[in-house]
């Protein structure tokens, strides 16, 4: 079982929990900061490891007319000031393979968006930065699937490798998340995330945006976490029903302190009793 050690934290399956939050999408530096700050205080208070996570672009909304974010110069900005002030790591996702070189010198890991985790050119940009890597797993792959993406990325010789579960399509603007994936990828030895907030989506669910189900997302992170996982993924805001993206499955930001709490409750039990497939 492999540990991957990011700025500072040690994430892996047999590690405390690791809170990878924040909002979907960037808006300004002082809604990151806001965001960032109750979201540090709350996994402190908790005992948990935090990441910083938004979008600097969000490349794949349902219709064109959708808000996409600050962009790649102004937002990477914003995630670096973010990383240096709260002294946390920071995440976000890249669309081409030019962006990984240019976002690594911001972020400390570069998602690879679940539409996009077969394509070879990206994985191997991505890689050869040295930056940890989240992959999440794409909505049409079956678990086991992973393997042959993790491949891509260690022919870089980058080991930094995280593997994400953010459900899988079933039928018509419907995502089903089975829980046998997380253990079924951490077979592979790299730590796994649960993606709580993007598994309750309804992708293109509102005709010219997708639609969601937040009040399942809590469920999903405890259920996962009781696996025994190395971090859940949650993206949350002060006002999701107004947020420029996602906002139908983004959980209240003032919900999360007592999430957490909760979460990190049932990953002490999960890591006190591992879970052997």
């Amino acid at each position: 079982m492999k540990n991957i050690d990011i700025a500072g934290l040690t994430v892996g399956n047999d590690r405390p929990l690791t809170i990878i939050a924040g909002p979907c999408q960037l808006e300004t530096a002082d809604h990151a900061r806001m965001i960032a700050s109750s979201l540090k205080d709350a996994c402190e208070k908790s005992g948990a490891q935090f990441v910083f996570k938004a979008s600097y672009d969000k490349a794949n909304r349902t219709s064109l007319s959708g808000k996409r974010g600050l962009g790649l110069d102004e937002g990477l900005k914003v995630l670096d000031t973010i990383r240096r002030e709260f002294d946390v790591p920071v995440l976000t996702d890249v669309h081409t393979e030019a962006q990984c070189a240019v976002a690594a010198e911001a972020v400390d890991i570069l998602q690879i968006p679940a539409f996009l985790c077969r394509q070879t050119d990206m994985l191997l940009a991505a890689g050869n930065t040295g930056k940890a890597v989240n992959i999440k797993k794409g909505q049409f792959l079956a678990p086991w699937d992973m393997a042959n993406v993790v491949a891509k990325v260690e022919s870089t010789g980058n080991h930094n490798i995280l593997l994400t579960e953010r459900g899988t399509s079933f039928g018509y603007n419907t995502l089903v998340a089975d829980m046998r994936s997380l253990p079924q990828m951490a077979q592979g030895g790299y730590p796994v995330v649960m993606d709580a907030t993007h598994s309750v989506q309804q992708p293109g669910g509102k005709g010219g945006s997708t639609g969601g189900q937040r009040e399942f997302a809590p469920l999903m992170a405890r259920a996962a976490v009781s696996l025994g996982i190395a971090a859940v993924f949650i993206e949350t805001h002060q006002d999701p029903d107004n947020a420029p993206s996602d906002g139908p499955n983004m959980i209240y930001l003032d919900q999360m302190p007592q999430l957490i709490e909760s979460l990190m409750r049932f990953d002490a039990l999960a890591k006190a009793d591992p879970i052997r497939i």
